[in-house]
């Protein structure tokens, strides 16, 4: 199938836009030639943090996807009492920064540092990354398709693993794979937990100044595991589509009715609620009174709210701008090519932020020097770390819509362009409004790319909360980490109950 040129330019320059900071990395890793590259390669440190990085990921998307695939069918295909109520709620842990959750728990229970508190932390806010996209998929399966299975005899276990999630895959993959690439940049929850992965020994490298070298390499290591891991999932989530192409038109399943499982199942869904997202606010909220006592200083808080939500906003808007053309070409044109620009988007997601941060400057210091500390470059980086968030959520809700509409559009004389506008991008709005939440949520959470970048005099949400819990001034963090997830709870609320509706 055909599509816009603008859609290919576009999905072209956010290929090329994520690129950049890989090429940095290979011209750091390589300057003091191969030989002394795969040798810290094939170090034994280096396979050792391979593999501790490797177990968390794994741990943790298995763990998002069980709660994530859990949860959407829970919320979408059942009459669970509060669906909306929860809606939100399983939305909100996006919103908890990674090394504010990472303290509440070990503040709490202080032998929990290691792997597992590691895994616990970056899992409580991290599985909405599947949560988000399968809920979106899930709500776009025709009702027909599961009568049709009925009528041959499938009851509804067998309808709900051979039939829907057939149809929520490309959702659910792309969701675990956000997870994985996440858990192997995650610097937050591992730095607190003091587990040694990746992103603390890279970051650490860089900070210390002692060998740059060996941080470019190990960064290079994140990029070939993200290699692999694009690759699997291209693998898993398969070529077919599951749009709709017969006559008529659609219609949502019915809810299925839990009878006497109801309460048990508000239970377990409260108790994810209550895991993910009550303890770790009851201890900020405790911290906020504590400093309400001291003195909160409101105006550093709003102008620090300011700048927070207008960077995020603008990110947002940058990269679903280059998202959407590259959701719909890797959707729409199964060429080498064409899938190769969703990948390049992808691998760079694996990248801890203070990879890309160190790797824009360099960039920028050499292209635009007038942009250095300027908000531009803050939002180019933005781009590169996050675009990747909004592609996968935009490709299977656009693998979702059927192309017969499209080729329709085209034969009544509308352009490529006016039918991608026109038709495409309003067929496939629940999977673009999921992504630009999930960027908007992250963005302003995002700390080391912040630091490095941002304008001189410029804080945020991020920075000053990361200011204060530095030097464990926990009740100074608390009114911007309560703020925070205040105001990120505003969009996550807006997505999802314009979805139930």
């Amino acid at each position: 199938m055909t599509v816009s040129p603008v859609v290919v330019v576009l999905a072209v320059l956010a290929a090329v836009t994520t690129a950049l900071p890989l090429g940095y990395l290979v011209a750091k890793a390589s300057s003091r030639g191969l030989e002394n590259l795969v040798e810290e390669i094939w170090q034994r440190r280096t396979l050792e943090l391979t593999v501790r990085s490797l177990g968390l990921a794994f741990v943790v998307t298995m763990a998002s996807l069980a709660i994530g695939l859990g949860g959407a069918f829970a919320l979408v295909r059942t009459d669970l009492p509060g669906r909306k109520f929860f809606n939100v709620m399983l939305a909100l842990p996006l919103a908890m920064p990674s090394y504010v959750a990472a303290y509440a728990w070990i503040s709490w229970i202080p032998s929990l540092a290691g792997f597992w508190g590691a895994a616990l932390v970056i899992t409580s806010i991290s599985f909405p990354f599947v949560l988000l996209p399968v809920t979106a998929s899930m709500r776009r399966i025709d009702a027909s398709q599961e009568d049709v299975a009925r009528s041959l005899g499938m009851g509804p276990t067998r309808v709900a693993f051979s039939l829907t999630l057939r149809q929520v895959r490309p959702a659910a993959t792309a969701g675990a794979l956000m997870v994985c690439l996440y858990t192997l940049s995650d610097f937050g929850a591992v730095a607190t937990m003091r587990f040694e992965s990746f992103t603390w020994v890279i970051f650490g490298a860089y900070r210390a100044g002692f060998n740059p070298t060996r941080a470019a390499i190990l960064a290079l290591v994140l990029v070939a595991i993200a290699i692999v891991l694009v690759w699997a999932e291209l693998s898993v989530r398969g070529t077919g589509s599951s749009a709709r192409i017969g006559g008529g038109a659609s219609r949502q399943p019915r809810r299925i009715a839990l009878g006497v499982m109801r309460w048990p199942a508000v239970l377990a869904v409260a108790s994810v609620g209550l895991v993910t997202l009550v303890i770790p606010i009851g201890l900020v909220v405790r911290w906020f009174f504590d400093a309400a006592n001291v003195g909160i200083d409101w105006s550093r808080l709003l102008t620090a709210l300011r700048e927070t939500v207008l960077v995020s906003a603008m990110a947002t808007v940058a990269v679903i701008v280059l998202a959407v053309p590259t959701g719909v070409l890797s959707a729409r044109v199964r060429t080498r090519w064409a899938q190769s620009t969703e990948r390049v988007v992808f691998v760079a997601h694996a990248l801890p932020g203070i990879v890309i941060g160190l790797a824009v400057v360099y960039v920028g210091i050499r292209l635009v020097p007038s942009l250095y500390q300027r908000v531009p470059m803050l939002v180019f980086a933005y781009v590169v770390l996050f675009c990747s968030l909004a592609v996968g959520s935009i490709r299977a809700s656009v693998e979702q819509t059927p192309g017969s509409i499209e080729e329709a559009a085209r034969s009544l004389g509308l352009s490529r362009t006016a039918v991608l506008r026109r038709v495409t991008i309003p067929l496939s709005r629940p999977g673009i409004l999921a992504g630009a939440a999930l960027v908007f949520l992250t963005v302003m959470k995002e700390l080391p790319a912040t630091i490095l970048l941002r304008p001189t005099g410029m804080e945020t949400m991020s920075t000053e909360l990361w200011s204060h819990t530095s030097v464990a001034d926990y009740a100074g963090a608390a009114p911007y980490a309560l703020v925070l997830v205040l105001v990120a709870a505003l969009p996550a609320a807006v997505l999802t109950l314009n979805r139930d509706a």
